[in-house]
C-alpha cells in the first residue's frame, strides 16, 4: 500500500477504487455503454451551449440558465466518467490522495451549481407565468447574472467545505474505496482520525443546499399551479404546462436521485444500490437533459434543424 510517512504514523498516498463490478464480461458491456453515453453527453451539451450562444432567438433568461445547466452537466459527468472508464480497462484502478480530493471537490462544485441553476430556472418560470407584465424587469440581464453568481458561489462554497474536510482526514489503514469515484461517505469510513466535526459540516452544507433549492422550486411551482388553475383558456393551460414540462422532468430526475444518495439513511439501501443511483445522476441525467429540452422545445428543435441545414448546404 502506497503511503507517506508522518511522524510515528503512516498516511496513505493514494486509494484503490473498486469500481462497479469485478465480472470481466460485465465490465466490457458497461465500458461500451457508458462510453457511448458519455459521448452523447458531451455532444448534446456542447451543442446546446453553442446553439444558444450563436442564435439570437435564445438570448432570454430561460436559455441563459439552460446553457449553464449544460455546462454543469458536462462538468459533473467529466469529473467522474473518464476515470470510471479507465477503471474498466485496468486490473487495479488507483487515484492519488490529491487527485481524490480534486475529484471530490469537482463533483461537489458542479452538483451544487446544478441545484441552484434548477432553482433559478423554476423562479424564471414563476415570473414568466405569474407576472408576465413585469417579467422583463424582474428577470433582466443584471438579475440573471446575480442568480448565476449565487449558483457558482454556492458551488464553490460547498466544494471548499468538502475538500477542506477531506484533507483534514487521516488515512492510515485500508485504502480501498468501495465506489467508482471518491465519494465522501466511503472516505469517512476509511479515515483513522476523529471525523465528528469534519464529516458533519459538509453534510450540513450539502443538506442546506438541497433544502433551500427544493423549497424555492416547490414554492415557485405551487404559485405557477395556482395561476394556471385560474386561467380560463384551455390553450393557456396547455402553453403554461408545456413551458414547464422539460424543467419539471429534469428537476424530478435530479433531486430524486441526489436525495436518495445523500439524504436517505444508509440502512435503507446497499452499497451496490448507491453505486447504481450515483451512475444515474452522474452519467445518465447529464446525457438526458439536452435530449429532454430539445425534444420538448420546438424553438430548439427548429433552430437545430435550421443550423444543420445551413451547414449542410454551405
Amino acid at each position: 500500500m502506497d503511503a507517506l510517512g508522518d511522524g510515528n504514523h503512516t498516511q496513505v498516498a493514494g486509494f484503490i477504487l473498486l469500481g462497479l463490478t469485478d465480472d470481466p464480461l460485465l465490465q466490457i458491456i458497461l465500458f461500451m455503454t457508458i462510453l457511448f453515453m458519455y459521448l452523447v453527453t458531451i455532444t448534446g451539451n456542447l451543442s446546446t451551449i453553442i446553439l444558444i450562444r450563436i442564435s439570437s432567438q435564445f438570448h432570454h433568461p430561460m436559455y441563459f440558465f439552460l446553457s449553464h445547466l449544460a455546462f454543469a452537466d458536462t462538468g459533473l459527468s467529466s469529473s467522474v466518467t473518464p476515470n470510471m472508464l479507465v477503471n474498466f480497462l485496468v486490473e487495479r484502478n488507483t487515484i492519488s490522495y490529491f487527485g481524490c480530493g480534486i475529484q471530490l471537490g469537482s463533483v461537489a462544485f458542479f452538483g451544487t451549481v446544478e441545484c441552484f441553476l434548477l432553482a433559478a430556472m423554476a423562479y424564471d418560470r414563476f415570473m414568466a407565468i405569474c407576472s408576465p407584465l413585469i417579467y422583463s424587469t424582474k428577470m433582466s440581464t443584471e438579475v440573471c447574472v446575480k442568480l448565476l453568481k449565487v449558483a457558482y458561489g454556492g458551488g464553490f462554497l460547498n466544494a471548499c467545505t468538502v475538500t477542506i474536510s477531506f484533507f483534514t482526514f487521516f488515512f492510515c489503514g485500508p485504502n480501498q474505496v468501495n465506489h467508482f469515484f471518491c465519494d465522501f461517505a466511503p472516505l469517512v469510513e476509511l479515515s483513522c482520525s476523529d471525523v465528528s466535526i469534519s464529516a458533519v459540516v459538509p453534510s450540513f452544507v450539502a443538506g442546506s443546499v438541497i433544502v433551500v433549492t427544493v423549497f424555492v422550486i416547490a414554492v415557485s411551482y405551487i404559485c405557477i399551479l395556482i395561476t394556471i388553475l385560474k386561467m380560463r383558456s384551455t390553450e393557456g393551460h396547455h402553453k403554461a404546462f408545456s413551458t414547464c414540462a422539460s424543467h419539471l422532468t429534469t428537476v424530478t430526475l435530479y433531486f430524486a436521485t441526489i436525495t436518495f444518495v445523500y439524504a436517505t439513511p444508509k440502512s435503507c439501501y446497499s452499497t451496490d444500490q448507491n453505486k447504481v443511483v450515483s451512475v444515474f445522476y452522474m452519467v445518465v441525467i447529464p446525457m438526458l437533459n439536452p435530449l429532454i429540452y430539445s425534444v420538448r422545445n420546438n424553438e430548439i428543435k427548429g433552430a437545430l434543424k435550421r443550423q444543420l441545414a445551413r451547414n449542410i448546404f454551405s
